[in-house]
């Protein structure tokens, strides 16, 4: 069996191979994280669209099923890794949802930045990745390996001058970048501190308990249906 066949039967929605080299000069921890991988396989399964269309509404079903869709996706990730193995070859999933101490919101390697140079979306105003098929509304989760694979090209970015994020964000934490395929610091596009503080306020709040929000997923037109 195809491993994009295995991933999508465990019930991945998005799947793609990017080649490591791409992603040279994204930060890592720890810094030797990809000495003994090639290639990085993205995972992502798409979020129900009333969970956003409802919003801000339905954030407390958001921050619920936000937590079940990163469960998923590390089983998916284990499983898939436990697979490669099997085929003598190593794997190593990354978390779908894991800040690292000391890393300022940051986790072990970005997931948007290997699925953006598999080719399955790119890196949008937001600061998210976009997918043609579900827009913004995906979750993703990562696994390195050494199994030789055919990886997919880059995504150039297809935001144009859409301002819909920027313009709605209730944190005022995004900015407009004319950046082309990503930013090249994650500072020029969004304010962490800003979008932290309105995350922590929502994470204190008991009938949401998670630190979710989702505005700019909801407005993106990319994930609206057509």
């Amino acid at each position: 069996m195809e491993i994009s066949e295995l991933a999508f039967e465990l019930g991945a929605n998005v799947f793609g191979v990017a080649d490591l080299d791409e992603i040279k000069g994204y930060p890592v921890h720890p810094e030797n994280l990809l000495e003994d991988f090639k290639y990085g396989i993205t995972i992502g399964v798409k979020l129900p669209d009333s969970i956003f269309d409802l919003l801000p509404e339905s954030r407390s079903l958001y921050s619920r099923y936000y937590t079940v869709a990163n469960d998923l996706l590390d089983n998916i990730a284990f499983r898939l890794s436990r697979y490669i193995e099997k085929e003598g070859y190593k794997a190593l999933p990354i978390p779908a949802s894991k800040i690292v101490d000391g890393l300022y919101w940051s986790s072990h390697i970005s997931h948007k930045a290997i699925a953006r140079a598999a080719g399955v979306g790119w890196i949008g105003r937001s600061l998210l990745l976009i997918t043609p098929e579900f827009g913004p509304r995906v979750r993703l989760a990562s696994i390195l390996t050494d199994m030789p694979l055919e990886a997919g090209k880059p995504a150039k970015n297809r935001c144009g001058k859409c301002r819909e994020c920027i313009d709605n964000c209730i944190a005022k934490a995004l900015r407009f970048s004319e950046f082309e395929d990503y930013p090249k610091r994650r500072e020029e596009v969004l304010d962490v501190d800003k979008c932290a503080s309105k995350l922590r306020e929502f994470a204190a709040d008991p009938n949401k308990g998670t630190m979710v929000c989702g505005i700019c997923i909801k407005v993106c037109p990319w994930g609206k249906k057509k």
